[in-house]
């Protein structure tokens, strides 16, 4: 099982929504970066975990945690001329982004950008890297293991 930090702009689907949803889950759409889609194409495996991040709002930081539920697939936003995600380079026949499905696990306590910055065990996390813009990053089961037991004091049964 690998571990995953996913950005999410609270606009657009924070992990209220997520939860609300009927089936909780959502595809992970609209990635337009090669290397997060490499991420998702390449790496993430249905049951992978999910650090579920808020990003571009007043208050970012992890707001849940969610899985991977689906093996990557074409997203339908790249073809669609109405979508903010429309790709005019993209063929049905030889897509250029992909999607996987993120299911809601649970909220948790929002643990903000300056929290996560001031955890010395957290120094080499991606997502604080200085000039960091990647929407998905692997998060090492060392740093998943303190956020979700040492931070969130979430037991095994509860992840």
């Amino acid at each position: 099982m690998r571990y995953w930090l996913m950005k999410s702009e609270p606009d657009d689907c924070s992990i209220d929504d997520l939860a609300a949803m009927s089936a909780q889950s959502v595809p992970w759409y609209g990635v337009r970066n090669y290397q997060a889609r490499n991420f998702m194409m390449h790496q993430m495996a249905v049951g992978d975990r999910v650090l579920f991040y808020h990003s571009s709002c007043p208050e970012p930081g992890i707001a849940g945690i969610a899985e991977v539920a689906s093996p990557a697939y074409p997203d339908a936003t790249q073809f669609d001329p109405s979508s903010r995600f429309f790709d005019p380079r993209s063929r049905p026949e030889q897509p250029r982004w992909f999607n996987v499905d993120v299911r809601f696990r649970r909220k948790t306590r929002l643990i903000g950008l300056p929290e996560l910055r001031q955890t010395p065990e957290l120094a080499n996390m991606r997502v604080l890297a200085r000039g960091n813009r990647l929407s998905i990053t692997p998060v090492d089961p060392d740093e998943w293991q303190f956020i979700t037991r040492t931070m969130l004091e979430l037991d095994a049964n509860e992840l």
